[in-house]
């Protein structure tokens, strides 16, 4: 069916802002979309409030308005636009909800306007609970017990008919935002007061419970003329209880039949079938392991975070795919390499894919690091290995939370075979780690398993990895023999944790195994769809590469964020994909390493050559030493790839831009103190402390209330104000990490000053600060949670003035050669310097839309101007 004739501009809505449950993969699959479409000759316009995403960007739509996502505002711009149709299904809950809306209030008959992709009565049957529950009745498929309440009272008595404890899902969320499990009538009523306030249409499913079954969900894509296909198979290792989006996971389904999975198949094609979606969806099952019973938890018609995912793990770009079949393409007319036509597709990769999530509870005092059906992760990694053990230790690594490997976590090692047990009684973060600890002190995988009721199957493989660790700690003090190194690098240990495990040093592994000849080789995953694209992951189970190295252009390495959290998200990859687009303009060969399957950055296309690899010293130095780029960027994608620069320089890697000489100087407080000594640049009072009597010292002599935060960290981490000697050690208590070389930071806190901050350009001899932000709020809110004002309205040229001279001074004293950003805080007529970063910051992507200067193609122009020998940019910026 070739594409639809009679519309020509098509309005995508956007998610918004990132929240749990709502984050970047929407970028990604809406990015994929506008590309799709616009090869296909349609004009698009997007709408989306977040100016961070890489969807917003000038050249990715016709027309884009970064504006609210509300009735009101996508009235005005339909009104002005006039679109023919309307594609809902790339935006996450919030494209959906905002089309319902529209459809309701009429907008879209009165312009005239058709949905495509999926239609709104399809939407209310996939998302309202009473329209679903009667669309699966009349399939036949099972449902988990349940009624629809739409008052607090009626869901009490649903309850007392269901047995407690009972599950509450409200109708149009997402995340399981408002939902949870129950155990009595009182939680129930204020989660469900709290449900049916979060509903877009005021109700509340009363479920039996079914936890502890299996979790199942797949990938399915229809089109227009019924093809259908699956595209992934995923099996979540939680059982049913612990939200998808939390749940730790792998494709594909590695303990479930065949015969099941073809039942589920035929299920899940039944169902997008009655619901007419044209696209992609994911279908979400429970199967209670004891008797085979199958049912239907939910559908979602539309891309999701397992969408991209699925498409991240198998090279499927579900998007992309569901915006073309959305305008009239079919399956059977998208050329899919090996298989013909994308109607013949069959997931048959010969690897396993692992997604682990990211939480921040140590972020949120009192928060309970408690797991359930409403979402808590703040991002996720995924990992590619040839087994399950060497995908699932990749992802521990990938995490990027100290550990390197799954023993000796927290103080867990520590704890009883009991203590570790009792640990087990409900899912927490730390689950998979206690689960090691209590294997190590004894427990039997059947005790485990009547406490988590995770599968026999994963927890062998956990109690094998433990049996091996142990074996390797029996010998330690020495690295072990050719046979026992090699087992444990296919079976996923790294260099890292097997020098900690072994108490030798991590290049004496390194230097043993490259002596043996223990070498990764690295294989691709083809990307459907497209003539010979493929990224690549690597694994010690294969003799021979099969990642071709291109020799024609010279190359540059760009090190990505790795998982979002707090302080660390989406910014930076916007940062990471316009300095590969700007290595591309520029004649190089341009190589990402990244392991965040919800980023624009780990899209097949946005860099030459994708690695999807954890971001450690190890890895990267593998690909590093595979690929001999004529340098590595490590300014874009936050703390992470900082943190490995300085060791990455020991072994000879060639960091572009600023180096971590400079790095380190902006953190060394007494340094960069003597620096603004020098400069006649005025900084609070302050000291560095690496114990308790010298924090008071410093805390007295500058007098209270002082601001403490550690070295090296993003995102405000481990900063607090403290008011006395009491709370101050509190807080050298509890600090974690302190050493000499990473001390804490004492500041003098400047209550009632103004903060504000600047983004700046420097080559190391001109400098151009394009904008000065304002905080709305005080000193003593940190500047990712501050609002700002753009351009400042409350500080005086004057000011202004300063701010950019001090700023410009720092960036050539320091040789700053890209991105800085500068944070001052103005108490009177006095400018002080707060703090200097000499790396991209959170505010790159809003100050590049606001002032129309795209700053990272600027600063990759600076950063390679050795390499390219052009001049500068610098001085011809205004």
């Amino acid at each position: 069916m070739p594409k639809k004739q009679d519309i020509n501009k098509i309005m995508i809505i956007g998610s918004g802002p990132i929240i749990i449950g709502q984050a970047c993969e929407f970028d990604y699959s809406g990015t994929q979309a506008c590309k799709a479409l616009r090869n296909l000759g349609y004009e698009i316009v997007l709408v989306n409030s977040n100016p961070a995403t890489i969807m917003t960007d000038p050249d990715v739509a016709d027309i884009t308005y970064i504006e609210p996502l509300n009735l009101d505002r996508l009235t005005q711009i339909i009104d002005k636009e006039r679109p023919d149709a309307l594609l809902p299904n790339l935006g996450g809950q919030s494209g959906l909800n905002l089309c319902s809306e529209l459809d309701k209030a009429g907008v879209l008959k009165k312009y005239g306007v058709q949905v495509i992709g999926v239609q709104v009565d399809a939407i209310e049957r996939g998302e309202d609970r009473i329209e679903f529950k009667n669309a699966m009745k009349e399939l036949g498929i099972g449902m988990p017990k349940s009624q629809v309440a739409y008052s607090v009272d009626e869901a009490v008595k649903i309850a007392e008919e269901l047995k407690y404890p009972v599950v509450l899902r409200p109708a149009y969320t997402m995340g399981g935002a408002g939902g949870g499990m129950v155990y009595n009538v009182d939680e129930l009523k204020v989660v469900c007061a709290r449900g049916l306030q979060a509903s877009l249409v005021g109700q509340v499913l009363v479920e039996e419970c079914i936890f502890g079954w299996e979790e199942l969900e797949l990938e399915v894509v229809r089109d227009a003329k019924n093809n259908k296909i699956t595209v992934c198979f995923i099996e979540n290792i939680d059982p049913i209880g612990v939200h998808t989006g939390d749940s730790f996971c792998s494709a594909p389904m590695l303990t479930i039949p065949e015969d099941v999975q073809k039942e589920l198949q035929e299920m899940s094609y039944r169902i997008i079938e009655s619901i007419e979606v044209i696209g992609g969806c994911n279908c979400q099952f429970a199967r209670n392991p004891e008797d085979g019973r199958i049912v239907v938890i939910e559908i979602n018609p539309r891309t999701s975070r397992s969408s991209a995912l699925a498409s991240k793990a198998t090279g499927f770009p579900i998007a992309l795919v569901s915006a073309m079949l959305a305008c009239g393409l079919t399956l059977d007319e998208i050329p899919c390499g090996k298989y013909g036509t994308l109607d013949k597709y069959v997931p048959d990769g010969d690897y396993v894919v692992i997604k682990f999530a990211r939480w921040a509870f140590e972020k949120f005092k009192g928060a309970e690091d408690k797991l359930g059906t409403q979402m808590r992760a703040v991002g996720e990694v995924m990992s590619i290995g040839k087994t399950y053990k060497e995908a699932f230790q990749k992802a521990i690594r990938s995490l990027e939370t100290g550990r390197y490997g799954l023993g000796f976590a927290k103080d867990f090692h520590d704890l009883s075979k009991d203590e570790l047990m009792n640990k087990l009684r409900y899912p927490t973060s730390e689950r998979q780690f206690v689960i090691y600890e209590a294997l190590r002190k004894g427990a039997t995988i059947d005790e485990i398993h009547d406490l988590t009721k995770i599968k026999h199957w994963f927890l062998e493989q956990m109690k094998e990895l433990v049996d091996e660790e142990e074996a390797l700690i029996a010998n330690k003090g020495a690295v072990p023999a050719k046979d026992k190194l090699l087992q444990a690098k296919l079976d996923g240990f790294s260099d890292r944790y097997l020098s900690s495990l072994l108490e030798v040093t991590e290049e004496e592994i390194r230097n043993a195994r490259i002596g043996f000849g223990i070498k990764e080789a690295w294989e691709g995953v083809h990307v459907s769809g497209t003539e010979n694209a493929a990224y690549y992951y690597s694994t010690y189970h294969l003799d021979e590469d099969k990642s071709p190295v291109n020799t024609d252009k010279p190359k540059i390495m760009i090190l990505g964020g790795g998982p979002n959290r707090i302080g660390q998200g989406i910014e930076f990859d916007y940062c990471c994909v316009h300095a590969a687009l700007a290595l591309k303009k520029l004649g190089f060969e341009s190589i990402i390493v990244n392991c965040n399957p919800e980023t624009v950055s780990t899209d097949y296309d946005t860099s030459d050559k994708l690695y999807f690899e954890p971001l450690t010293l190890e890895d990267v130095l593998s690909i590093h030493e595979k690929e001999k780029p004529v340098g590595v960027i490590a300014q874009f994608g936050g703390q992470t790839p900082l943190n490995l620069a300085n060791d990455l320089k020991k072994y000879g890697v060639n960091i572009l831009g600023t180096t971590p000489e400079t790095i380190d100087l902006a953190e060394d407080r007494d340094h960069f103190r003597a620096m603004m000594d020098k400069l006649g640049i005025p900084m609070p009072e302050a000291g560095m402390a690496v114990n308790v009597d010298e924090a008071l010292e410093i805390a007295n002599k500058i007098g209270y209330p002082v601001m403490v935060r550690p070295s090296y960290v993003l995102g405000g981490r481990g900063m607090e104000i403290v008011h006395d000697d009491e709370m101050m050690r509190v807080y050298m208590s509890a600090a974690v990490g302190v050493t000499p070389d990473r001390p804490i930071l004492i500041d003098r806190f400047l209550n009632h000053a103004t903060e504000c901050e600047a983004d700046a350009i420097s080559d190391g001899e001109n400098c151009f600060v394009p904008a000065v932000m304002e905080h709305i709020e005080l000193a003593g809110v940190h500047s990712g949670d501050s609002a700002c004002i753009l351009p400042s309205k409350n500080l005086s040229p004057e000011i202004v003035a300063t701010i950019k001279e001090y700023t410009k001074k720092i960036a050539v004293e320091m040789n700053v050669k890209g991105l800085m950003n500068m944070q001052y805080a103005i108490e009177g007529d006095t400018v002080y310097v707060l703090e200097a970063n000499p790396r991209a910051s959170r505010t790159v992507p809003l100050v590049s839309k606001v002032c129309s200067i795209n700053m990272v193609q600027i600063a990759t122009e600076i950063i390679t101007s050795q390499l390219t020998g052009k001049p500068s940019p610098v001085p011809a910026l205004r």
